[in-house]
């Protein structure tokens, strides 16, 4: 009888903690868990507020510049294309009259050598002619052969565009027989285009002189008459 309490003490004593150890785990198991539900919870749920954007960054520095890539393959030829239609649009403005009168009463000029007259003229395009007339009473004398030349010059020089322009009239020679020389005036033409004169001023001037290899005679222009120059610009 006497161990029996003995042994009843030993199995309290032995029992007792266990049961004691026991019950303080489970509210700490539950608080961790309630813990986790609330973190849960409160960051997932939808009802969250979002807060207010952040102010806008800086620009970065710009970046240097890569490495140049190399050289691409060359493409092929095309196929070669139909041969196209010759179109040559040229607009030219139309064509104004130009031309102009100079006209003298009596010239009655009696020099064998030098300008009788001269008529300024504007020329308005350098890829024009000029086309020129004098009309005029002209004569030569002389009791042996003569010869004397008309002709026009375009600002000093005698048109070389193609040729000159010019007229003569040739005297054989007098009457010996009667003691006297021929002095007949006849109204006479010079006429003909010049090319390669330039646009702007040009002075048109007619002239007298000699014909090559034959004397001088006496020569008179605009006898008792009126004399003209006619310029006009015609398209080539």
């Amino acid at each position: 009888m006497g161990s029996l309490p003995v042994s009843l003490l030993v199995f309290l004593w032995l029992v007792i903690p266990l049961c004691g150890t026991e019950k303080p785990e489970r509210p700490k198991q539950r608080n961790l868990r309630q813990r986790d539900a609330e973190f849960v919870e409160k960051y997932s749920s939808p009802s969250c507020v979002q807060g207010p954007p952040g102010s806008q960054g800086r620009d970065g520095n710009p970046g240097v510049n890569g490495i140049p890539g190399t050289p691409g393959i060359p493409g092929r030829d095309g196929v070669k294309g139909e041969k196209g239609e010759c179109i040559s649009e040229r607009y030219e403005e139309p064509w104004r009259p130009n031309l102009k009168q100079c006209a003298w009463n009596s010239l009655n000029y009696g020099i064998d050598l030098g300008k009788i007259a001269d008529c300024t003229f504007t020329k308005l395009r350098s890829d024009s002619a000029l086309r020129v007339l004098f009309t005029g009473s002209l004569r030569l004398k002389c009791k042996t052969a003569c010869c004397q030349r008309w002709y026009f010059t375009f600002n000093g020089a005698e048109c070389t565009g193609p040729l000159p322009i010019e007229s003569i009239i040739y005297l054989d020679q007098g009457s010996p027989e009667l003691n006297s020389t021929i002095n007949i005036h006849r109204t006479s033409s010079v006429e003909g285009l010049c090319e390669g004169v330039r646009a702007g001023l040009v002075d048109v001037g007619i002239w007298v002189g000699t014909c090559a290899d034959y004397p001088r005679g006496d020569a008179s222009t605009g006898w008792n008459s009126v004399s003209r120059v006619i310029i006009e610009e015609l398209p080539k």
